[in-house]
């Protein structure tokens, strides 16, 4: 009901409904107000066929309350100040002057409420000073029922404007959420880029020059086929086809959230699996130096993943660049709170003129989303190209120092049953 009298103007159909409500209710009130001026005990004259036309007038303008508020309020308050004036019934149009400041104050703003309320009761107070229409007491009571119409009407307003800073509020954690989704899923697309890039632009690449291998065995000398390196070539094919099909099948599986093995997937690679990345090098022909630092130390997974796939990448682009014949430096140690990689070659790197790729581009973002810096470009002080990286390598170790010194053991053997 309350909705019904404060819900604002409509267009089209539901305006119409909305105005056949306000002439409902407006009718409504007019006969309470002419059941109020038959039964009612009469403060003032009863009324006659003046009398009745006013109070009519009085009520007809509320039909039109909701689309202009303050008119009709201005219209019923000239009709009633001639019916007071006049000394007809004072009781008998309280509920449509009610109404009317219900209307407007139910709209706001506070200060004209306020300014509404003053004048009604010095309205009221005039009226009944001059018609000498009742004691003091009849004019506090209607008085009071004036401006208890204001003050609902305030309530309401105020109600109505919680409601929708609430609505606001809601549609815009929503949207907040929405954008936080799509920035997830944004950061996600990302990241799965980067590792199916690292992961077929590795294998492709070591592919590709081990397939070369093969051919030039068939080719070189054809009459003296050397069936142990093309047997070696093949074989090392086939190996990093596996090794390939087998990173493929576990980033396949997180994406789909199968978990066939019980939920165990196959860990993130990390440093211990940077010499393999060296040996794969090695059997496409490059030679590769590894400097892995013994006082390294553990790391964060998420830092031997970054490095493990920094390395990967530097390996493949030194060998697509460079020619399998290149020769590379890997160095990985420790220093303070940061793991630093360098990784150098001695052919052109990215200079040369072979396709540009998202590889660099990949590795840059890789090092910088856990915080991390990283550095591609071709060497000053030799032909060849260098890539450098600065990877956090402290978060791993202080959370490993604090769970030790505040674990019982207990909580540590569940811990190592639920791993």
């Amino acid at each position: 009901m309350v909705r019904a009298l404060i819900r604002p103007q409509d267009t089209g159909e539901r305006g119409a409904r909305v105005l056949r409500r306000d002439t409902i209710i407006a009718a409504v009130v007019g006969a309470f107000c002419a059941l109020e001026a038959v039964v009612a005990e009469p403060v003032g004259r009863e009324l006659d066929l003046t009398g009745w036309l006013l109070l009519a007038g009085a009520v007809l303008p509320l039909r039109w309350r909701r689309r202009r508020p303050l008119t009709v309020l201005a219209a019923h308050f000239c009709v009633v100040l001639l019916y007071h004036l006049l000394d007809y019934s004072h009781i008998a149009p309280l509920l449509a002057t009610g109404l009317a400041l219900f209307s407007v104050a139910a709209v706001g703003p506070m200060r004209r409420s306020m300014a509404l309320a003053c004048g009604v009761m010095a309205s009221v107070a005039l009226v009944f000073i001059t018609q000498d229409a009742g004691s003091g007491v009849e004019v506090l009571r209607i008085s009071g029922w004036v401006l208890l119409s204001i003050v609902l009407g305030e309530a309401v307003r105020w109600h109505g404007q919680y409601i929708a800073a609430i609505r606001e509020r809601a549609e815009r954690a929503e949207r907040t959420r929405e954008e936080e989704a799509a920035r997830r899923v944004a950061e996600e697309r990302l990241r799965i880029a980067r590792d199916l890039h690292d992961l077929l632009a590795h294998s492709i690449t070591l592919i590709g020059v081990r397939t070369s291998v093969a051919s030039h065995i068939l080719i070189a000398d054809p009459e003296r086929l050397d069936r142990a390196a093309l047997a070696e070539a093949l074989d090392s094919i086939a190996e990093t086809c596996r090794d390939a099909r087998a990173e493929l099948r576990t980033t396949l599986q997180v994406l789909r959230g199968d978990e066939p093995d019980g939920g165990a997937h196959d860990p993130l690679p990390d440093l211990d699996g940077i010499p393999g990345l060296v040996r794969a090098s090695e059997a496409a022909g490059a030679k590769v130096t590894l400097s892995l630092d013994p006082a390294t130390g553990p790391v964060p997974p998420v830092t031997g993943a970054a490095a493990y796939r920094i390395v990967q990448e530097a390996l493949t682009n030194a060998v697509r660049h460079a020619g399998p014949d290149v020769i590379i430096d890997v160095s990985i140690r420790r220093q303070g709170a940061a793991l630093h990689l360098r990784i150098v070659d001695d052919g052109t790197g990215a200079v040369s003129n072979a396709e540009p790729g998202f590889g660099i581009t990949g590795m840059r973002e890789r090092a910088r989303s856990i915080g991390g810096t990283l550095t591609a470009a071709p060497r000053d002080d030799a032909p060849g190209f260098a890539v450098t990286a600065q990877l956090p390598a402290v978060a791993a170790i202080e959370e490993t120092e604090e769970t030790e010194e505040t674990q019982e053991p207990q909580e540590t053997e569940e811990i190592e049953e639920q791993a």
